[in-house]
């Protein structure tokens, strides 16, 4: 295969699908992709599977795959081929290989300028007196 064609990962004879699984982008730039990994098709069993960022180097593509709760490895592997074939290959940017690495762990809360903001406001409340 000549440097920079693309190529899917090897597939095995089994389904490489994960059921109901959908990708929500929630950013974009030239080079990287952030995407919400969801599981369920109706809302009441719509639940978060976890994240992916990806990114484009002129070699490889680089995933950081951050899950919510523990897959089987056959799962897992049908996932990530999944992002493999959904997601990397339909950007249609040359690559030699894509690397994958893998966490698993839990939402612990969401922080911006804005929280800083409100935050260091409400520390700068002092009384008169603390200044004498």
């Amino acid at each position: 295969m000549e440097k920079g064609a693309r190529r899917p990962l090897l597939r095995r004879k089994m389904d490489y699908k994960m059921d109901d699984i959908h990708f929500e982008r929630h950013f974009r730039t030239p080079y990287s992709e952030g995407y919400y990994i969801m599981q369920g098709s109706n809302l009441q069993s719509n639940n978060r599977l976890g994240t992916v960022d990806i990114h484009f180097t002129t070699t490889a593509v680089h995933g950081t795959l951050i899950l919510e709760r523990e897959l089987e490895e056959s799962d897992l592997t049908k996932l990530i081929e999944q992002i493999d074939e959904d997601l990397v290959l339909s950007a249609d940017m040359p690559r030699d290989d894509f690397l994958v690495s893998v966490y698993v762990g839990k939402d612990v809360g969401f922080y911006s300028d804005e929280y800083f903001a409100e935050e260091n406001n409400d520390g700068l409340d002092l009384d008169e007196d603390d200044d004498q």
